[in-house]
């Protein structure tokens, strides 16, 4: 009822995050086009935001971080955007995969289509999608026990200065750019199957949507249910994106929320439900929500800059000779 308008605002944002990341890939594609033209394309300056896409860097910066006390400046918008993300995550749930991530924005437009077109999304099996949702976290552990506790500081340190690591994101980019085989298969497989599930790859695969789920349960923010005024219709539960049984709780506290507020919006009963903190006394307005997220997403970003962690210390010479 009242919070109908948290839909269009939701999608309203992700939306222009989506056009801001085609923008960045795209100035992205041209400073590495200058170098690999011999000079022959304009030059341009190379997008620092382009690190939110090496959450592996962002890990092994954050790594050195802790043995050396300060960010190396290698990537270090890497480190800066996922403290960010797990600062966001704490206060306000998985509310960085619905509200920001491309790849969440891509997947729920694929399976709302899926919906027009077979008039219903695929439900697995409980025992299934529990299962389904393991390998997520096993890569989740993979990572942070290879580089927290495998690799010595030392070694995480040289590999930083590396000169394989100082173009992790070029490396990122030709594999997009000259995807073939089992990679494409894979990719294709994946959004083909996301036209009939909701969201497989950020269910069932998505190691840093693992981290932000274990780390959003002690979100002091959740969808909180009132039992006297709800009629029990059980459109709360329908509309979660990943099946959460929302109508029978009283307190959502599961990781795969991801704090879409689709329960809450479409909500038949007023004030049933809402995004309150704990004691369930306060409620979180939905505006309040929305500018919270867009406000800590961006302040990460200026906090960055501000303190000198955000441009990498790689200069466009130093690309020019890595990139030949």
């Amino acid at each position: 009822m009242g919070n109908r308008y948290m839909q269009p605002l939701r999608i309203t944002i992700q939306w222009l995050y989506l056009l801001f990341i085609i923008w960045l890939g795209s100035r992205f594609y041209q400073f590495v086009a200058h170098f690999r033209s011999g000079g022959v394309t304009p030059a341009v300056e190379r997008p620092d935001g382009i690190e939110a896409f090496l959450p592996i860097a962002a890990l092994l910066g954050l790594r050195d971080w802790f043995h050396s006390g300060s960010i190396n400046p290698v990537h270090p918008a890497a480190v800066v955007i996922l403290l960010t993300v797990i600062s966001l995550s704490l206060l306000l749930r998985r509310s960085f995969c619905s509200w920001i991530c491309p790849v969440g924005t891509l997947e729920e437009l694929l399976w709302k289509r899926g919906f027009v077109l077979f008039k219903r999304n695929l439900r697995l099996p409980q025992w299934l999608d529990v299962i389904l949702r393991s390998p997520k976290y096993l890569l989740l552990a993979f990572f942070l026990y290879s580089i927290f506790l495998l690799m010595p500081p030392a070694q995480v340190s040289a590999f930083i200065a590396s000169d394989y690591n100082k173009i992790a994101d070029v490396r990122l980019l030709d594999f997009f750019l000259n995807l073939s085989g089992w990679p494409l298969i894979f990719i294709g497989v994946l959004l083909l199957l996301s036209l009939p599930l909701r969201n497989p790859f950020c269910r069932f695969l998505c190691p840093y949507g693992a981290l932000l789920g274990l780390i959003a349960v002690f979100s002091p923010a959740k969808v909180t249910r009132d039992h006297g005024t709800c009629v029990a219709c059980g459109v709360c539960s329908q509309f979660c994106p990943t099946y959460i049984p929302v109508m029978q709780k009283t307190r959502v506290h599961s990781p795969e929320c991801i704090g879409c507020w689709r329960c809450i919006s479409h909500c038949r009963a007023e004030g049933a439900l809402a995004m309150k903190l704990p004691g369930r006394k306060i409620a979180i307005p939905g505006i309040i929500f929305a500018l919270l997220v867009v406000l800590i997403f961006l302040g990460g970003t200026v906090t960055g800059k501000l303190g000198g962690h955000w441009k990498s210390a790689v200069t466009a010479a130093e690309y020019g000779r890595l990139l030949k």
